[in-house]
């Protein structure tokens, strides 16, 4: 008998466990926090990966400009076949010079010595270049994290709009009820519960507007996150407190960080650095190289004394005239370098101007955040009054009708504010170049 009780309640304990897998996936399901959600983007963002195989080409740009560096090792090796054995006519003498057919191969090894920091200025030209496409992998995973941060929080917020829309229609709805009740009393003209049948709907419309809002809130963070479009997606509150974000700090300061930290100024002073070494590896080519190279040669001959024959020579190369092509270029390098300078200096105002501009934004936001922290009370106690009016026939419908408004306007209020402020606090952390 125990042994069968035993069995029934494994097979109870079962069914049980199947139901919580198959019905109560959605209870079960993690809502994404915004740590996590970064770091899925860290990994898979498309951008990020495509900025990781440009870093990948400019390592291996580098690679190929070491390699001009190093000696440079040739072998070869051939077999000749003659119709007519090479000889010589001493008089009227023939004499034999070298093999009918014969097997040669030579080995050699070419060292430059100095060429007025000719190579070694493009190596480090191609160092400065992929430290600025590092820079450049840094930005972009700045930019998709802004994207994906700016898409989470319209999500949260586009919520919150959607929760007291919903809260508005519920209010409106017990309105709209209490009011038919005092008007089948005989309490109550036809117009008030006109005017609560004309809110609703307006209610209603909203609703629908902010309910797809949101729908196509989630699609814009499922497709960051390269999700399917329609999966859906729950994703954690970050909290209502408002000094637990970005700390506020001077202007003076913000520029200090954006300047030291921004991504796009270290890509334009590593650029002017490899545009330097560009124009130092030019200027070489007006001076001549200094090489050194030994080998070994061999020709199968055995009317020759040494078949095989060791040599080391040193020697010079010099372009004495390339058709001005080297002072073209010259001319061409410094006239990016001084396009480059300017470009830079316009970034520089560009980023002032924005870091001052989150900034300004953000204090605003939060001074925002602040007036309308206890609206949301007083909207309810006002709403509260005006219904204990109304049924004891001091106020009237429109009076609870208003109240209603103003409480959905109240919530709304403090939302965006709210969420403004963490958007303006997420841009100005991508502004002073935090990564």
């Amino acid at each position: 008998m125990i042994m069968r009780c035993v069995r029934v309640w494994k097979t109870v304990y079962c069914f049980f466990g199947l139901y919580l897998f198959l019905f109560s996936g959605e209870v079960a399901a993690e809502r994404l926090s915004l740590s996590e959600g970064l770091k899925i983007v860290a990994e898979n963002s498309r951008l990020i990966m495509i900025s990781r195989e440009d870093e990948k080409i400019a390592d291996a740009e580098r690679q190929a400009v070491f390699s001009r560096l190093l000696p440079s090792v040739s072998a070869s090796a051939a077999w000749t076949a003659s119709a007519h054995q090479p000889a010589a006519l001493f008089g009227l003498q023939t004499v034999a010079v070298a093999e009918r057919n014969f097997l040669s191969y030579s080995f050699s090894v070419q060292q430059t010595l100095f060429d007025f920091q000719g190579k070694a200025s493009r190596y480090n030209a191609s160092l400065a270049a992929l430290s600025a496409r590092r820079f450049e992998s840094q930005r972009t995973r700045n930019l998709a994290a802004m994207e994906f941060v700016l898409a989470y929080l319209d999500l949260l917020e586009t919520e919150k709009m959607v929760s007291t829309s919903e809260k508005e229609v519920e209010a409106l709805e017990a309105h709209s009820r209490k009011a038919q009740s005092l008007f089948e009393e005989g309490v109550i003209t036809r117009n008030d519960l006109l005017q609560a049948g004309v809110k609703i709907s307006d209610a209603r419309q909203r609703l629908l507007t902010v309910s797809t809002l949101k729908r196509l809130h989630a699609s814009r963070l499922n497709s960051i996150l390269l999700r399917p479009l329609k999966a859906e997606v729950s994703v954690q509150d970050i909290g209502e407190q408002p000094d637990a974000g970005f700390s506020p700090v001077s202007v003076e300061t913000a520029w200090n960080l954006a300047e030291q930290q921004r991504p796009e100024l270290r890509i334009a002073d590593e650029t002017l650095r490899a545009l330097g070494f560009e124009e130092t590896a030019k200027r070489a080519e007006y001076f001549p190289e200094l090489f050194v190279k030994g080998g070994y040669d061999y020709t199968e001959n055995r009317f020759q004394l040494h078949e095989g024959n060791w040599s080391v020579t040193f020697g010079l190369s010099m372009n004495f005239f390339p058709g001005g092509l080297t002072g073209s270029e010259i001319r061409k390098l410094d006239f990016q370098r001084q396009k480059l300078a300017m470009q830079r200096a316009k970034l520089l105002d560009d980023i002032y101007l924005e870091v001052e501009q989150y900034l300004l934004q953000s204090v605003t936001a939060r001074e925002r955040l602040h007036v309308t922290g206890d609206s949301i009370q007083q909207a309810e106690e006002n709403l509260r009054i005006s219904r204990v009016k109304y049924e004891e026939g001091v106020g009237t419908g429109a009076d609870v009708l208003d109240a209603v408004t103003l409480l959905a306007s109240a919530r709304t209020n403090y939302f965006k504010a709210l969420y403004d402020l963490r958007k303006f606090e997420a841009a100005l952390y991508y502004a002073t170049g935090k990564d």
